[in-house]
């Protein structure tokens, strides 16, 4: 198809945006206030559900304990999978916004914790509701099955892998292609993808340190956890530094160190959790085998009388995308955007478990981001060298993309990959 041709297809199909999006924008801030944790988006699910219902697909809930799948087939044609996920992290928000989160919730230790959409997820189920509903409302203009998926539990990194145990392709079909997307605080109006390995993969671990408590005035009668957890920690900076090759890419974070209660008493144990990124199974089993030799070589060394446990937490695939999928696509969207508003920013060492459901399907993966970051904030603080402290990042509790034109850019860029895949009439 021509690109005369291609717009003159599109172009209807984007003229309701205007239209639908102050509908948008209100189901936005709704789910904004109204965050839930990994597997408890039960609130979330229905607010999905009944979205679609409205649009005529045919909905499916509690797949993979809570997420929520929609079809809409429209004659023959290859069957394009479009994936959100929607579900929140115990991070209290200090965005100052007047529909901010003031919810808790539960975490997995029973604890009561603040509850944010601090990742933009938000912003990602009302992007696709847009896009699904722009799609639904233009049958004439395309043929072929669109495949929904609102997906849980992303950010512990078992949600994709929850559905597709629960038998997501049984009940949806196996698509041809996965395209997925995610807001990031990079100018709005542009859009990052990079074909091949483009999100790492993640270790998290639980490491437990055993001691021997004692009254803080007799050390000589203890055997002190803090001392050999922090003497890990140190340890552990050396890992990246010292044993991966200058040219590999591995991040190691030790994210949570917690010991004792008062300050007189030396406790018996401390617990450290980590975070790992790599790129490659190669580097992956160097660094987990060097922080297992380190821990277990610095309990030793502090004469501690019981082994350390290290417990697996999370884990995350290695996101690679399809050469071809993102050519093709990113070609779409560059006609639309313009040329220099779709680039290559290269890997990321953030992570994702959308790459499962391409995995697990055979189908190739298009996953992109779009910026939510006001550009002349982006270009202020770039210029003064403050991005760090003046651009809330993804899962800090000032993250809040804005929302117009964000909304609007995250519905257009999604619609046209989907469009880019099914068939035109």
């Amino acid at each position: 198809m021509s690109d005369v041709a291609r717009h003159d297809a599109v172009s209807p199909v984007l003229d309701r945006l205007n239209e639908i999006h102050p509908r948008l924008e209100a189901l936005y801030k709704d789910l904004h206030a109204h965050p839930e944790l990994s597997f408890a988006e039960t609130r979330t699910a229905g607010v999905v559900a009944g979205e679609l219902e409205k649009l005529g697909f045919e909905v499916t809930t509690k797949v993979g304990r809570t997420g929520v799948v929609g079809v809409l087939a429209n004659g023959e044609g290859p069957r394009v999978l479009l994936r959100a996920d929607f579900d929140a992290l115990p991070v209290k928000e200090q965005t100052g916004l007047d529909y901010a989160s003031q919810v808790s919730g539960t975490d997995p230790d029973g604890r009561q914790v603040p509850v944010m959409h601090a990742c933009g997820h938000d912003m990602h189920v009302a992007c696709l509701i847009g896009a699904l509903d722009l799609l639904a409302g233009s049958r004439e203009a395309w043929s072929g099955t669109v495949v929904a998926v609102f997906q849980p539990a992303e950010e512990v990194g078992s949600g994709a892998q929850a559905m597709v145990d629960d038998g997501l392709f049984d009940k949806a079909g196996t698509p041809d292609v996965v395209l997925g997307q995610h807001v990031a605080p990079i100018p709005t109006g542009m859009i990052g993808c990079h074909p091949g390995p483009a999100l790492a993969a993640t270790d998290a671990l639980h490491v437990r340190m055993f001691g021997r408590g004692a009254h803080g005035s007799r050390p000589e009668a203890a055997i002190d956890p803090v001392v050999m957890a922090a003497s890990t920690v140190m340890r552990l900076q050396t890992v990246v530094s010292r044993e991966i090759a200058g040219g590999d890419t591995a991040v190691v974070t030790v994210g949570a160190l917690n010991a004792g209660t008062k300050d007189n008493v030396i406790p018996d144990e401390a617990e450290l959790k980590l975070n790992i990124r790599t790129y490659t199974p190669e580097v992956r089993a160097t660094v987990l085998n060097a922080i297992t030799r380190i821990v277990k070589a610095e309990a030793e060394a502090a004469g501690a009388e019981r082994a350390p446990e290290i417990t697996p937490i999370d884990t995350f695939p290695v996101l690679v995308n399809d050469p071809q999928a993102v050519e093709r696509t990113t070609t779409a969207l560059r006609a639309h955007f313009g040329e220099h508003a779709v680039v290559d920013r290269g890997p990321a060492t953030g992570s994702e478990d959308c790459g499962v459901l391409a995995t697990a399907s055979g189908a190739p993966l298009c996953y992109w981001y779009f910026g939510g970051t006001d550009p002349a904030a982006f270009e202020k603080a770039e210029k003064n060298g403050t991005m760090g402290r003046d651009i809330p990042s993804n899962h800090s509790p000032s993250f809040a993309p804005l929302i117009n034109p964000t909304l609007d850019i995250g519905v257009t860029a999604m619609t046209l990959a989907a469009l880019t895949w099914l068939n035109p009439r």
